[in-house]
Formats: C-alpha cells, sequence, structure tokens
C-alpha cells in the first residue's frame, strides 16, 4: 500500500523538506479583517507585520474544515494511498477534530495529534515521512508517531512581547514592565499547550544565545538525528551564532535545520522570536 503524509500550515516545514519527502500540505485560514486567506498560499508572514503596522490588531486564524479535509482526503484515497496526517496540537486548534471528523468517514486514514506546533509538529511529521519511506504501514506509523509526541521539546524566545500584548496572552502593565526592562520572554509547548517561561534580560541576540545554553548545555538525553532552528525575521547572524552554539554545546547532530516559522507562529509572537526544537531519546 502507498503511503501519503499530510500536514497542516502550523508545522513550518520549508517548501524543499516539503518535496524532499513528498509532504501534501492542508493550509489553515488567516483572517484579517474581513479578508479569509489560506495559509502559506495566498498570505504570508510579511502580510501579517503589515496589518499589524497599518491596523495595530493582530490576524486571527482558523482550521481547515471538514469539507477541506474530506477533499484532500478523497483525492489521496483515490489515487490507492493510505493517509496519515499531522496536526497542530488539539490544544492549540479544531484542526485535529475537524480532521478526525473526515477521516471517520472513510477508511485508510490515521491522524496524529502532534501536542506541540511549529517544527515541533515538523519533527513528527518528518518522522512519519521517515518511516514511510522505510515501508511501514499507515497503522505502524501513526502509532510510532503518537509515542513520539511526547519526547518532542519545542520554545522559543520573543524579541518583544507587542504580539502577545495585542493578542490578549499579557497585561498592559507586564508588557510595559517587559518593555522597560528589556525582558525576552520563554515560551514553551508542554503536555501540548503554550507556556510562559524563564524570562531573559537584554539584547535578544544575547538572550538567544543564553536560552539555547541553557537548553542543551549539560544534556545527554537528546536524540542527535535532527534539530531545527526555527524563527521569524531574524538577524542572520543571530541565526549562525545559534547554529555554533549548537554544535558547540551538543556537537553531533545529523541535521541542523533552519526554517523560517509561518504565519501562526508569527501571528503569536511577532518578528524577532526564535526556537530551537528537537526530540529527546
Amino acid at each position: 500500500m502507498k503511503i501519503k503524509i499530510i500536514t497542516d500550515s502550523t508545522a513550518d516545514l520549508s517548501p524543499e523538506l516539503l518535496e524532499k519527502y513528498d509532504i501534501a500540505v492542508v493550509p489553515l485560514y488567516v483572517v484579517m479583517g474581513d479578508k479569509t486567506q489560506k495559509d502559506g498560499l495566498e498570505v504570508s508572514p510579511e502580510d501579517i507585520y503589515a496589518y499589524v503596522e497599518k491596523t495595530g490588531k493582530l490576524p486571527s486564524t482558523s482550521a481547515p474544515n471538514l469539507d477541506d479535509f474530506s477533499a484532500t482526503f478523497s483525492a489521496w484515497r483515490e489515487q490507492g494511498y493510505e493517509i496519515v496526517h499531522f496536526c497542530i496540537s488539539s490544544d492549540f486548534s479544531s484542526s485535529y477534530q475537524n480532521a478526525r471528523t473526515a477521516a471517520a468517514a472513510m477508511d485508510g486514514v490515521y491522524v496524529v495529534d502532534t501536542r506541540n506546533l511549529s517544527t515541533g509538529s515538523g519533527l513528527v511529521v518528518l518522522r512519519g515521512a521517515e518511516l514511510a519511506q522505510q515501508g511501514k504501514s499507515a497503522a505502524e506509523i501513526k502509532q510510532a508517531c503518537d509515542a513520539m509526541t511526547g519526547k518532542v521539546e519545542a520554545s522559543f524566545v520573543v524579541d518583544s512581547i507587542d504580539y502577545l500584548h495585542k493578542g490578549g496572552r499579557c497585561s498592559s502593565v507586564a508588557a510595559l514592565g517587559a518593555n522597560l526592562l528589556k525582558l525576552k520572554p520563554l515560551i514553551e509547548v508542554i503536555d501540548g499547550k503554550m507556556k510562559a517561561g524563564k524570562k531573559y534580560r537584554g539584547s535578544i541576540d544575547k538572550s538567544i544565545i543564553s536560552y539555547v545554553t541553557d537548553k542543551l548545555r549539560g544534556r545527554a538525553d537528546i536524540d542527535k538525528h535532527r534539530i531545527f532552528i526555527t524563527h521569524t525575521k531574524c538577524n542572520p547572524v543571530t541565526v549562525q551564532q545559534v547554529r555554533g552554539k549548537i554544535n558547540e554545546l551538543y556537537p553531533g547532530f545529523e541535521e541542523i535545520l533552519e526554517t523560517t516559522a509561518g504565519c501562526t507562529i508569527t501571528s503569536h509572537c511577532g518578528p524577532g522570536t526564535l526556537g530551537i526544537l528537537f526530540v529527546r531519546k
């Protein structure tokens, strides 16, 4: 049986990775004013920055609907594929529930709740794609990927909390205090939910290096298969410094992949956000 790996657009996998692993994408929707557009196809992070600058408001996102999933799944099933579809954490979106409802109406479709977002989900998607290349069945892929979701570590350091404030995720007083003190908050995905962690102080470049050091120093439990550096509009020099710090603190990764975060992370965190995302053994 042929296997088709599908993800929603929040996995933030680059066009090169999607092509390399033959992964299809079901886009979420981004709503800006009276305009609803498909994430990654009709709207980009640059459009979000422009919208926020012009209006002072954040866009919202909405899940693919039942018809979106049904049409995508049916098209691949008609071509003889079994399907494993990967969703952003069910705590963030109704994408997972809608995909499961569509999958229940046909056989040969398996849905994985990645319990993550961005390339935290992407790590699980790529594992599924590798297993498909190895000839595993859709059921085997789902079982392995379900077991993997609890081992993914995803986190980001945010340069400015303006977007978090606009999105109602912190108070005006907290936003003012953080900006005055030049605090850079850590956002972590824990048990499928986003939670605030440590607050770094100083420039974003300094804060990012401190964050990478905190995440990797003294560890012996990280799978060296791959690690993502995922960011929104970060200085290329900073990204290279992060790559160097990873090699210094935890040498031997088979792949250090850089991706630019898509519309979901952008609308939550704004520009200047960077995360390292990896899997524990």
